[in-house]
C-alpha cells in the first residue's frame, strides 16, 4: 500500500466521522457557507498577478516536520503582502498537520485573497466543508479519483461556486480526467513513488493542457531561475509550500523570491 493509499484510506474514516459530528444543514448555517466567492484563476492570470500560490504546510508524509512554529494568520497575511496571488492551506491533519480552523483562520486574516482548501477530496461532504470555512478552491487528485468521480465532485463543487484545481502527475492522468468543470490544472512534479521531483514532468505535459485551463506547475519550485523556465513554458501559476515554510520567515522567503524573479525576469527580456 503506498502512502498515497493510506491517506485515502484515512481519509474515508475521517469524513465519515466528521459526517457523524456536524451535518450538511449545520454547515450551510456557517457564515462563510453563504460569502460570495473569489476567484483563484482570476487572481492568477491577471497582468500584474506573480501567480504564485503561497502554502500554508507544518509538515508532510515525505519531509516530516517542516515548520510547527508559524502562526497560520501572521504567514498568510504575509504572503500576501509579499505578493501572493493565492493561498494554499492544508486541512489533512494526521499526514500534514493541518486543521479547519487553519483555513478559517487565514480566511479571517485575508478577506480579499483566494483560498484553496489543500486536502484529498473524496465526498461532496467535503466540498460543503470548504465552502463553510472559507474556501474558493478546492482540489481534486486525479491518482485517487476515477473520472466519473472528478466529473462529479467538479460539478458539485461549481455548484457551490467553488472552482476547482485537477492535480495530474502525467499524460495518461490528464487525459481522463479533464473535463469542462475544470478550471486550473496543476501539474505535480514530484513522484508519488519516489517523492523525487523534477520540472521535466510540467515541461513534458504543458503543451498536452489546453488553454482554457489555467495551467499551475506544482513541487520542486526553489528558485527564481526555475520559476521564469517554467513561466515562459507557459504556465501561468507556481504553487510553492515547502521552500517558503522551511525558512524561519516564509513571507520574507516570498518576497526575496519574488524580487529575485522580477530581476531575472527584466535582465533576459
Amino acid at each position: 500500500m503506498t502512502i498515497l493509499d493510506q491517506i485515502i484510506a484515512q481519509k474515508r474514516i475521517e469524513v465519515a466521522e466528521r459526517k457523524a459530528i456536524t451535518t450538511i444543514q449545520a454547515l450551510e448555517q456557517m457564515p462563510d457557507f453563504r460569502r460570495e466567492t473569489l476567484s483563484a484563476r482570476d487572481a492568477i492570470q491577471d497582468l500584474h498577478s506573480t501567480g504564485i500560490i503561497a502554502e500554508f504546510k507544518r509538515k508532510s508524509p515525505s519531509k516530516g516536520i517542516i515548520n510547527d512554529r508559524a502562526d497560520v494568520a501572521t504567514t498568510t497575511q504575509g504572503y500576501v503582502k509579499s505578493g501572493a496571488a493565492v493561498l494554499s492551506v492544508l486541512t489533512d491533519e494526521p499526514f500534514f498537520g493541518g486543521t479547519s480552523a487553519d483555513l478559517q483562520a487565514a480566511r479571517l486574516a485575508n478577506p480579499g485573497t483566494p483560498i484553496l482548501r489543500k486536502d484529498f477530496i473524496v465526498d461532496r461532504y467535503q466540498l460543503i466543508e470548504a465552502k463553510a470555512w472559507g474556501a474558493d478552491v478546492v482540489l481534486l487528485i486525479a491518482a485517487c479519483l476515477t473520472p466519473e468521480e472528478i466529473t462529479e465532485l467538479s460539478m458539485q463543487a461549481h455548484d457551490l461556486s467553488l472552482q476547482v484545481l485537477l492535480e495530474v502527475h502525467d499524460e495518461e492522468e490528464l487525459d481522463r480526467s479533464l473535463n469542462y468543470n475544470i478550471d486550473l490544472v496543476g501539474v505535480n512534479n514530484r513522484d508519488l513513488k519516489t517523492f523525487t521531483t523534477s520540472i521535466e514532468t510540467s515541461l513534458r505535459l504543458i503543451d498536452k493542457i489546453p488553454d482554457t485551463f489555467a495551467k499551475i506547475t506544482e513541487s520542486g519550485l526553489h528558485d527564481a531561475d526555475t520559476m521564469l523556465t517554467l513561466f515562459r513554458a507557459g504556465f501561468d501559476g507556481f504553487l510553492i509550500g515547502e521552500a517558503f515554510m522551511k525558512t524561519d520567515d516564509p513571507a520574507k522567503a516570498l518576497a526575496d523570491l519574488v524580487t529575485q524573479y522580477s530581476i531575472n525576469n527584466t535582465l533576459t527580456l
